[in-house]
């Protein structure tokens, strides 16, 4: 499937069949997520690959959702809390060495820092990097016929329980079923470009 037929066909599936995904499929799916791009590229997330018997926590921990539980697998997506993104940590000193200047890259990064910081909103800019990394892995995944729903529905907590991360140090983006589905695909109902592009001149 093209890009352009899985950006069509895509759908939130929420039932699928007992059909595992193969490791090689998955780590392509997960690599969509790994080449996504993040801001300044610190790349401040981790994709969790839930499995087997965990799926019914995790299914839990999202109120229930069944989806969580009929899927092979479902892929967290965490990001770091905003506080370990301080430019004078060891995590933005870690990211910053791979740069060309690493102190460069890192007084760069402290302006906008300190702007979010100073603004309250670390940890929205934090948690919305996952987003960006979502839609990559869902699309990603339909081009190699995997089905998949994205849920922002879940106990913050629960979740990071059932991943065995410490909620001092990390936030759930989204948490994302992948399978192959046992359900019709749905109509895609979006608005024509006309009702939603303005240009500027």
């Amino acid at each position: 499937m093209t890009f352009d037929e899985a950006m069509r066909h895509r759908f939130a599936c929420r039932s699928y069949l007992d059909k595992p995904i193969s490791d090689e499929v998955l780590s392509r799916i997960l690599d969509y997520g790994r080449l996504t791009p993040s801001s300044f590229g610190w790349e401040g997330w981790k994709f969790l690959v839930v499995k087997g018997d965990r799926r019914g926590a995790l299914c839990r921990a999202c109120f229930g959702q069944t989806c969580v539980e009929s899927a092979p697998l479902s892929v967290v997506i965490v990001s770091r809390r905003g506080r370990l993104f301080d430019p004078d940590g060891p995590f933005i000193s870690s990211r910053a060495e791979r740069t060309w200047d690493k102190q460069a890259a890192i007084e760069d990064f402290r302006g906008f820092y300190e702007s979010l910081k100073e603004r309250g909103v670390l940890a929205e800019w934090a948690r919305s990097q996952g987003y960006l990394a979502a839609a990559n892995m869902a699309t990603g995944a339909k081009t190699l016929g995997v089905d998949s729903v994205i849920l922002e529905g879940f106990d913050e907590k629960s979740v990071l329980e059932v991943v065995a991360l410490d909620a001092k140090d990390w936030l759930v983006s989204l948490v994302i079923p992948f399978g192959y589905a046992a359900a019709e695909e749905t109509p895609k109902l979006r608005l024509p470009l006309s009702d939603l592009v303005e240009t500027l001149n």
